[in-house]
């Protein structure tokens, strides 16, 4: 299992670096990074979380103790993501985070995003996401800007 890092501790709050090789390394990370979000019962986990520099997440939905209501999706490796357009509308939810412990809140994320990212093998995925599952994308794109729960949960009070 990787370390999670925890809020205050400094690569939370700086944007990550882009992904340019896709080697058995990368897909070491992604297989680590999957293992320890497993383990500690989350949805998705991003690089800067397991303290690398890297444009990178995995979205993994699945009804578990911390999101009971989860719909369940085979786990997705994200690289280099972009958010191309969003809805109007915008839902509040309860949101956790591996690196805010014991900590949920709500937030406003937009109800749907088309997204575009490359995969494990750096090839180019586009696509429109929805609900729990666009909530999960945006909570990790935030990671990879630098931008934490907090920041999100002051900038909505």
């Amino acid at each position: 299992m990787l370390s999670i890092a925890i809020y205050g501790e400094k690569i939370l709050n700086q944007q990550a670096e882009p992904v340019t090789v896709f080697d058995n390394q990368l897909h070491t990370l992604a297989d680590d990074m999957l293992a320890t979000m497993q383990q500690a019962h989350g949805v998705g986990i991003a690089a800067p979380q397991v303290h690398r520099s890297l444009q990178m997440f995995i979205m993994a939905s699945n009804p578990n103790s911390r999101y009971s209501d989860a719909p369940m999706m085979a786990p997705q490796v994200v690289i280099n993501p972009q958010i191309l357009q969003t809805s109007v509308e915008q839902i509040r939810g309860e949101e956790g985070c591996l690196s805010l412990p014991q900590e949920r809140c709500q937030v406003a994320r937009f109800e749907s995003i088309e997204v575009r990212y490359q995969d494990i093998s750096g090839e180019w995925c586009q696509e429109w996401l929805s609900g729990f599952v666009a909530r999960i994308f945006q909570h990790e794109f935030d990671h990879l800007q630098g931008i934490t729960l907090r920041e999100r949960m002051s900038e909505q009070a």
